[in-house]
């Protein structure tokens, strides 16, 4: 039996892409996941998971991976679709990956109509699918897929860090992330093409500088 986990990285992030991660595993597998260590991402320091992801690519069956950028997080956003957006991302996730079952991590306050916003986007309407929250917690392939995820997502950091430097870990309650943005902003009069307009911290800062700017003029 081919078991199947997925999670996002990035979510809450107001810098960079929101990753979708899977991975599908035949289930007399799942002991050497357990042997590697593997467990939520959130526990892992950034080494342990870099040192983890390879490891975890030899022992998968198959893997996938979505990338969601920020303008269609924020096209998303601003029609409240969010978890529609991502369930939809996980369903490809999972259409690629031709699993008998698959657990996922539920990001909706309602588990059961999360599971059908992912369920009638499947293919395969044999494919068991189980939407639980705290999944990468108490789901040892979804942990795996949490691992992928994550390390996918910081390497897409770490390149807007190359070319950006100083830009912190990407998260609205890095002060290093927001006094970044806040110096863009006041230096261009935008938003960086990299970060999500549509997250209450940047529009502060963009309504804040379209008031000085029309005070200035005024």
């Amino acid at each position: 039996m081919l078991i199947g986990g997925v999670d996002e990285a990035g979510r809450g992030s107001i810098i960079g892409p929101l990753i979708i991660a899977g991975i599908a595993i035949k289930h007399f597998k799942l002991s050497e996941l357990s042997k590697i260590g593997v467990k939520d991402s959130k526990k892992l320091t950034k080494k342990l998971r870099a040192n983890m992801f390879s490891r975890i690519v030899d022992l998968a069956d198959s893997l996938c991976i979505y990338k969601i950028e920020p303008c269609e997080i924020d096209d998303n956003v601003f029609l409240n679709k969010l978890n529609k957006l991502e369930a939809e991302a996980m369903a490809v996730v999972i259409n690629n990956l031709h699993v008998d079952e698959v657990y996922i991590d539920c990001c909706d306050v309602n588990q059961e109509r999360y599971k059908e916003y992912v369920k009638c986007r499947l293919v395969s309407c044999n494919t068991k699918l189980y939407s639980m929250h705290h999944a990468d917690q108490l789901n040892i392939v979804v942990s795996a897929a949490s691992i992928i995820a994550k390390v996918v997502r910081d390497n897409e950091i770490q390149a807007i860090r190359r070319m950006h430097h100083s830009i912190g870990s990407g998260y609205p309650s890095d002060e290093k992330t927001m006094y970044f943005i806040r110096e863009w902003v006041q230096k261009y009069k935008n938003a960086p093409w990299f970060a999500r307009k549509s997250w209450r911290p940047l529009r502060t800062i963009l309504y804040e500088n379209r008031q000085v700017k029309l005070t200035y003029f005024g």
